[in-house]
């Protein structure tokens, strides 16, 4: 028997690697929520049993108040929740963590001490890049104001680096990832733009590329808020990173650059994903568009390697979500789509009504569409559009959602929830 489930193991192993060219590299352990949009980046809850209806009074595990103003998403490692704060008036960017199992409050660190802050966008905060968790560290990131990592068992601040210095003009946004024994994250201000790495044990700077520079005179038109995501296409590990004007494919080890493709946007937010062998990447403001783009190759793919574009609907701000050959996404005045991934063709439209700024997750066959407005409208991850729940809670909600143990863990403008099913409640 047991040579038997090998011998379908290998076979499945064997059929994933010639038919699935790409793959998300690395994938951490299913049951942790490690950085933005969870184990692979994507926004994929491998579970069954998530919560499908709630309110302020209806299957919440607990509430709890949060203190300063972030929109990091949590990270959640075994029975702890980690998530950044900033207290603005005491210029104080902080870590804090949430005990899993009761809510309670267990550490708040401050991080960061500046003895003056720059004026960001209103709908913008101090802290909301997402922090990376992992083997008992936990690695934050401020943008410009710094970078730190954490020892979760104790909260003690084990390194810090201020080198990663851009002008944000809005604020901070690009979250870091994790890769190996590096940290990477974007750089893209209106003063420069380049991707770094740094030594996840040290905080040192291990290398630094400067992307392709924006050929549009205004500084404005060169920022970008990305989180990269690093995938492996035919055995080469890639790092996809957007910024103004270009997509660049970097080799996340040294920083090299593969390949890149031109388009015409900027402030980028949407992180990429991958479906049907394809990297989906949103072009960014003002007339965001989602394009497919076959990865590989070299040099400026453009003209070659672009297979669909998506013109009509597409997000500036909540990333997209794969659910086997369909691409579900929901633009910032809550018109949300289903697409064919081969080709881009359209399944359904809907209004969903709202303001979105926070990422759909997919769990479960569902796709959960948080609006700011504190409305999650959950649908069938299906070709045709069912809507199965809308849920209302108090306050703003931009963070995009975590899992853990079966539950939404979800944070509004003050505080953070645990929502759960009844018989996980």
């Amino acid at each position: 028997m047991r040579t038997t489930l090998r011998a379908i193991l290998l076979n499945f192993a064997f059929l994933a690697a010639v038919f699935l060219p790409v793959i998300v590299a690395r994938l951490p352990a299913a049951d942790e929520w490690p950085q933005f949009r969870g184990p692979d980046g994507q926004g994929h809850a491998d579970v069954v049993g998530l919560p499908l209806e709630w309110s302020e009074t209806e299957n919440i595990s607990w509430k709890t108040p949060i203190p300063g103003r972030g929109w990091s998403s949590p990270v959640v490692s075994g029975n702890q929740i980690w998530l950044t704060t900033a207290i603005a008036e005491e210029r104080s960017l902080r870590a804090a963590a949430v005990e899993l199992d009761s809510g309670k409050l267990i550490r708040e660190v401050e991080v960061f001490h500046h003895d003056s802050l720059p004026p960001i966008n209103d709908k913008n905060t101090y802290a909301s890049p997402t922090p990376v968790i992992e083997s008992g560290r936990l690695w934050v990131h401020f943008g410009t104001f710094g970078t730190a990592c954490l020892d979760t068992v104790d909260g003690r601040v084990l390194w810090t680096n201020r080198e990663l210095t851009v002008d944000h003009k809005e604020g901070p946004g690009s979250s870091p990832v994790p890769y190996g024994e590096l940290l990477i994250v974007n750089c893209d201000g209106v003063d420069s733009q380049y991707v770094a790495a740094l030594d996840k044990h040290t905080g040192r700077l291990v290398w630094r590329r400067d992307r392709p520079r924006p050929q549009n005179p205004i500084p404005d038109f060169r920022k970008a808020y990305c989180t990269p995501l690093v995938i492996e296409v035919d055995g080469r590990q890639q790092l996809i990173s957007p910024g103004a004007m270009y997509v660049v494919a970097y080799d996340p080890q040294t920083g090299d650059e593969l390949w890149k493709v031109r388009y015409a946007g900027f402030s980028n937010v949407p992180r990429p994903v991958v479906a049907d062998g394809l990297v989906l990447v949103d072009t960014g403001y003002m007339k965001p568009q989602l394009w497919a783009i076959k990865p590989g190759g070299s040099g400026d793919l453009t003209a070659s390697n672009v297979v669909w574009r998506y013109v009509k609907h597409a997000p500036a701000n909540p990333s997209p979500v794969v659910v086997g050959d369909e691409v579900f996404l929901v633009n910032d005045a809550g018109i949300a789509s289903c697409l064919n991934a081969a080709n881009g063709k359209v399944h359904w439209q809907e209004r969903l009504g709202g303001n979105f700024s926070a990422s759909p997750l997919a769990g479960d066959e569902r796709i959960y569409f948080t609006s700011e407005e504190g409305i999650t409208t959950v649908v069938a991850a299906s070709r045709k559009f069912q809507k199965v729940a809308t849920n209302k809670l108090d306050g703003r909600l931009l963070a995009s959602a975590a899992v853990a143990d079966r539950s939404l863990i979800l944070r509004s403008d003050t505080h953070l929830y645990r929502i759960s099913a009844p018989e996980v409640k």
